[in-house]
């Protein structure tokens, strides 16, 4: 494992933190406590095997552990706060309806769909990272799919524009274009 390696996945990394954490300076600092973790545990790591995979281990298994320490909070629905939150600039309608309905997945079928369809893993290694059997990874990932295809077509339609701009089509992350 070499520097180069390491940040190659850099914005792999970022991508999933930011997804778990649904928050851009906690997707951050999740990334950061990833790379320190992997400094420290190098020696664990064989050379052959998939550094990506490892990486998103370390990550997936730190995520969980901070989640486990953080103090248990009353559930909130992201749609009672939706208003009040600030629109991130230049994002779009759709890729904000995306993020939207991805957040209100099950975070075990969030995890699975955001590996396999937006960081192109496959299922074995999917199920190595997440520690689950393959035919889980199957499962989750099918229920997450159709339940992202409710979301999207509850989602309220953007209002009507004269014709998409380059700008839209690049905003939806390749892989998780709005389902019919």
């Amino acid at each position: 494992m070499n520097r180069t390696q390491v940040v190659e996945q850099l914005p792999a990394l970022r991508r999933y933190a930011r997804v778990l954490t649904g928050d851009a300076w906690a997707a951050d600092d999740l990334v950061q406590d990833t790379l320190e973790r992997a400094c420290s545990k190098w020696l664990l790591w064989r050379t052959g095997t998939d550094l990506r995979a490892w990486l998103f281990t370390l990550m997936h298994n730190l995520y969980l552990n901070q989640r486990r320490a953080l103090p248990t909070l009353a559930p909130l629905d992201i749609d009672d706060v939706q208003d009040h939150l600030p629109s991130p600039a230049g994002a779009s309608d759709e890729a904000r309806d995306l993020e939207r309905c991805l957040q209100r997945l099950p975070a075990d079928q969030r995890a699975v769909l955001l590996l396999v369809a937006m960081e192109d893993m496959g299922y074995e290694d999917t199920a190595r990272i997440l520690n689950i059997p393959i035919g889980t990874v199957m499962s989750r990932l099918s229920r997450a799919r159709h339940r992202l295809r409710i979301l999207m077509e509850r989602s309220p339609a953007p209002p009507p524009r004269a014709a998409a701009s380059p700008a839209t089509a690049a905003a939806v992350p390749h892989g998780l274009r709005r389902l019919k």
